[in-house]
């Protein structure tokens, strides 16, 4: 890995100086003039709080100095072993250095010719004009072309920034604050520049009541920016007075306006220039008579996130449409948000689909409606609970509503009330944890939704974001993984842009389960709740097993054909010479599996695929017969992610799980070429593997054990022997 050759070559402490050095360069080359400046009736409080920000950064006593100095070299050494123990591959690392490597010391946004000093002797003298051409000569006007070198206007890279919101800090102790606030801190040294949003619940309507949660938020506030202080500088400042309310209404489905918004973008960005992490509370003033109301947190960060995406230029009545584009743009290309942070006590999004009961990874364009619903129906189990056991459903539906206001949104949102799978697990919710799930739910999906596809959202819980990667305490097991760091999943996800662990891999590879249970099933209580989410892409699969289960070819079911009008053939073929980087023979290759298609998963457009068949075993007669359809085996005749996606986005993990969640849960075989660098990757998402014996193929499974008998292990290990290669090279490879 990169950043563990460094610490080999130079050492812990100048690894770790290195990768403080580049945020420094990063911010001493910034530009810290702002033309978006806008103009509020409380302007004298922001320039005020300004003057106080530049005075607090640039006076610098020496005691600070010295103190800064002796705490430099424990800091760097738990922030090197902390960014060692994120476990960053090589192409993550060299992703992670080409999107967030500042530009040099001597670069600026523009470049000017230089000015010519007068002439003097060579004892220092200045001759004036005694000693050259004469003043009106060397004045006259030239007609000489501007050379197009000096005057080459370099961009500036965009500032990497993180919109972070903490829930419930006054429920945080101190030292869990603490290491949220190394954690923040230490992203800004990686280059990604924290804004934090504090929420503190929903203000209480009655004002006796509202004035103490006032004086509890600031003190939050001023609590999150003295966690983040002691690890030194930049540190973090208060911005309290930059969000404003208007009073017009907007529909909650256009969520690319709202009534909260950002009117001081220069108390925004100045300290964000500076690597200063600015700390918000959900409060804000209203546009006309400045009277500060309680905002929900949630609103405060989709004000940031249009601001720093750029969509709200300042708009008057007679501007010209083309200058309010090319603001637009201009402030896209100055701040790049990278990343949403929802630091929740309550964790990711859970699922009623894995062991662990959460998700790993969220495509939000095709899982979104179905996580949803699956918080739904827990909100209204765990609201069920606390009813009495008799009447109709109807009754207790209004009960609900009598009791929880959040009802209505279950009864307008829900298509059904169906009951959870008895071997889902509850984690104990109640309807107001799935509320807050929700919202979060919500939040991503819109954060995501306004954002470039390039950006991503995680949620965790504080106590993870605190996690310094240092070694657990407690007695030394033998068995299981008591020895090894564990992962920040904050800085895991800045050097990756990817979850702890796949999505696509099984929770048995996870490692050893914490504990047994008395009744033998394991305890995942040690799997990190953390949910990674992007924009994604969409899954489409034909046919719909949500329609129909895929079955076996018969004389009621012809099967699917690659010629199908819904199919895309040639970018198809194109997606599978790609990513095998071998000519395929189309026509051998339809000729092949005509009448043996089970199905095709696409991702995207096209990005990622798998194709997969149905095969009879050798020495079953093709008959189309019940017997011979029974002893037919599914399998994954082409796995294929374009070259630019892999390694990136999930591509490969989408597909996978589309194809063992959706298209065939009881199991799949495939086989691979020994030598076939995938293979780590088949390895650790397969059920069981198998060396063909006398040939080059692995054999991989997903079937669970319990359905795993001789009679089927040896029809899979036919198949795997028999099927023959469609490739147009015609290679004579030992197989």
């Amino acid at each position: 890995m990169i950043l563990q050759k460094t610490a080999l070559k130079k050492g812990q402490e100048a690894a770790g100086h290195n990768i403080q050095s580049w945020a420094k360069r990063r911010r001493r080359g910034g530009s810290l003039n702002d033309q978006n400046t806008r103009y509020f009736a409380s302007g004298s409080k922001a320039k005020s709080q300004l003057i106080e920000d530049t005075k607090s950064n640039n006076d610098a006593s020496p005691a600070n100095n010295r103190n800064s100095s002796r705490q430099s070299k424990p800091i760097d050494r738990d922030f090197f072993l902390s960014v060692l123990g994120s476990s960053a591959t090589k192409r993550d690392a060299r992703s992670y250095l080409q999107a967030f490597t500042p530009p040099t010391e001597n670069q600026s946004l523009s470049r000017k010719p230089p000015v010519a000093a007068p002439k003097s002797t060579g004892h220092g003298v200045n001759l004036g004009g005694f000693d050259g051409k004469a003043r009106a000569v060397a004045e006259s006007p030239k007609f000489v072309q501007p050379s197009g070198k000096l005057e080459t206007n370099v961009a500036e890279p965009p500032l990497h920034v993180a919109l972070v919101k903490i829930r419930s800090p006054q429920d945080l102790d101190n030292e869990t604050l603490d290491g949220v606030g190394k954690t923040l801190s230490q992203l800004g040294h990686l280059g990604l520049i924290s804004t934090v949003v504090v929420d503190c619940g929903s203000s209480p309507e009655d004002d006796s009541h509202a004035l103490s949660w006032r004086d509890m938020i600031t003190k939050q506030t001023e609590r999150i920016v003295r966690a983040i202080d002691i690890h030194g500088q930049p540190g973090a400042r208060v911005v309290d007075n930059a969000i404003g309310v208007s009073e017009e209404k907007t529909p909650e489905s256009n969520w690319t306006k709202g009534r909260a918004h950002v009117n001081f973008r220069k108390l925004l960005m100045t300290p964000l220039r500076r690597g200063v992490i600015p700390v918000i509370p959900a409060l804000g003033y209203t546009d006309v008579v400045q009277t500060l109301v309680p905002l929900s947190a949630n609103e405060v960060v989709l004000a940031l996130t249009r601001e720093l995406a750029g969509l709200q230029p300042v708009m008057k009545p007679d501007t010209d449409p083309m200058l309010v584009r090319d603001q637009m743009v201009s402030l896209q290309n100055e701040v790049s948000l990278d990343r949403l942070i929802v630091l929740d006590p309550l964790g990711g999004i859970p699922t009623s689909e894995r062991p662990n009961g959460y998700h790993v990874f969220l495509n939000m364009e095709q899982e979104y409606e179905a996580a949803k619903q699956d918080l739904i129906r827990a909100s209204y189990s765990g609201a069920q609970e606390n009813l009495p056991t008799t009447g109709s459903t109807e009754a207790h539906v209004t009960d609900i509503g009598s009791s929880n206001p959040f009802s209505k949104f279950v009864e307008s949102n829900i298509t059904s009330f169906p009951s959870a799978s008895p071997d889902a697990p509850t984690n104990g919710y109640t309807s107001t944890d799935c509320r807050h799930h929700l919202e979060n739910l919500d939040l991503v999906r819109k954060v995501l939704s306004i954002l470039p596809p390039t950006s991503s959202a995680l949620l965790t819980t504080p106590d993870e974001a605190a996690n310094s990667g240092k070694l657990p305490e407690g007695p030394f097991q033998a068995t299981g993984v008591g020895t090894r760091r564990k992962r920040n999943p904050l800085i895991h996800n800045l050097l990756t842009d990817k979850p702890a662990f796949s999505s696509s891999l099984p929770v048995g590879r996870l490692g050893p389960a914490a504990s047994a249970t008395q009744g033998g099933s394991p305890s995942y209580s040690s799997i990190t709740p953390t949910t990674f989410a992007k924009h994604g892409m969409s899954v489409t699969i034909f046919p719909d097993p949500k329609v129909s289960p895929w079955e076996p070819p018969g004389p009621e079911n012809p099967g699917l054909r690659l010629t199908d009008p819904r199919i895309d053939l040639p970018r198809l073929v194109h997606l599978i010479e790609d990513s095998f980087d071998r000519k395929l023979d189309v026509q051998d290759f339809l000729k092949r599996i005509d009448g043996r298609i089970a199905g095709v998963i696409v991702a995207g457009e096209y990005e990622g695929g798998a194709l997969l068949t149905w095969e009879l075993p050798p020495g079953v007669p093709d008959d189309g017969s019940p017997e011979s359809r029974a002893r037919m085996v599914p399998y994954l005749d082409k796995f294929a992610v374009l070259k630019r996606s892999q390694g990136s986005g999930g591509v490969a993990d989408i597909v996978f799980t589309a194809m063992v969640r959706d298209c065939f849960p009881n199991g799949v075989c495939w086989r691979s070429r020994r030598d076939n660098p995938v293979n780590k990757w088949y390895f650790e998402r397969s059920r069981g593997t198998w060396k063909l014996a006398h040939s080059n193929w692995t054999m991989f499974w997903t079937t669970p054990d319990g359905d795993l008998d001789k009679q089927k292990f040896l029809d899979y290990e036919g198949v795997c022997r028999g099927v023959q290669p469609s490739w147009a090279d015609n290679k004579a490879l030992v197989d």
